[in-house]
């Protein structure tokens, strides 16, 4: 599977963990940074997953900030994008089962590595459920809010 994976400073210790493991597993990344420890933007690297993510150059998108939240707020701009912040494998599986969610977002200030790597399996394990969950996501969409 190819995966899009990016962080800020704060982030870069929790990513390095995380592309280690998916690697060991077989996945394909594509690292979008930050490489170094020196203060950056999160939405920076945010929108560079994104865009990956939306293209279709990525089934799934990776982003670690200090706490996952601004990540998930950068990237929920892009309206092909359905981000969340991860803390377990139960909201790992509904968010997939029920939200399609497209992007796995962690704070390195608040989920330990082993915990994000597990909820990070659940996640890219858990298909989409469709049905009832689909007709809740064609409400989200750039037509159905105009």
């Amino acid at each position: 599977m190819i995966i899009a994976i990016g962080s800020d400073h704060a982030g870069l210790s929790l990513k390095r963990s995380l592309l280690a493991a998916l690697e060991a597993e077989g996945h394909t990344l594509l690292d979008a940074g930050t490489h170094g420890e020196e203060s950056c933007d999160y939405p920076d690297f945010a929108h560079v997953v994104s865009a990956k993510v939306a293209a279709g150059e990525a089934r799934f998108g990776v982003l670690v900030c200090g706490s996952g939240i601004g990540m998930s707020i950068a990237a929920n701009r892009n309206p092909a994008i359905r981000a969340v912040v991860l803390h377990n494998t139960t909201e790992a599986r509904l968010t997939r089962a029920h939200n399609d969610s497209n992007v796995a977002c962690f704070g390195a200030r608040t989920t330990g590595a082993e915990v994000a790597m597990d909820s990070l399996r659940a996640f890219l394990g858990t298909e989409f459920e469709g049905g009832r969950h689909q007709r809740r996501l064609d409400k989200l969409s750039p037509t159905a809010l105009a």
